[in-house]
């Protein structure tokens, strides 16, 4: 499988080299991701000849992968299990992170945490927590200046 880049400016790797998150159904997941990341400033890559995933590249060359595989076991994920809690990304600044709470639910995200928004993460973080159908949980953080 070889990746095309796209070209844009190079930010400093931030340490994550890619992610790879499972999905039980790739045609209900991916919309959801799709639009959650490139409102972040993802890009979608395309891999010719791998229809059960989806690729998306952030600016540090940093990639998340969604894949629907025959191995995944069950249809929901459990965060308070074993193993990833939740993914946290970096929002631009504040009026991304509102745009995308006012437009979540529409594309698919339930938000958590809404009677503590923006502060959910104490008074010194500004985060927004949302969740996929499959149970997956999102924070999108606002860096302190």
């Amino acid at each position: 499988m070889s990746l095309s880049r796209p070209s844009a400016p190079r930010r400093p790797p931030a340490g994550l080299h890619h992610l790879e998150l499972w999905t039980a159904d790739l045609a209900e997941a991916a919309p959801a991701w799709h639009w959650l990341l490139s409102s972040l400033g993802w890009v979608a890559e395309r891999v010719e000849g791998w229809e059960a995933g989806r690729i998306w590249r952030h600016g540090d060359d940093a990639y998340l992968v969604l894949e629907q595989s025959p191995d995944v076991i069950g249809d929901h994920a459990e965060r308070r299990a074993p193993g990833m809690n939740h993914l946290a990304l970096i929002s631009p600044d504040r009026a991304v992170l509102d745009e995308i709470r006012a437009n979540a639910a529409q594309h698919g995200w339930r938000e958590l945490f809404s009677e503590s928004y923006p502060h959910a993460g104490g008074t010194d973080h500004t985060a927004w927590y949302g969740e996929t159908v499959e149970g997956i949980e999102v924070e999108l953080v606002v860096p302190r200046p």
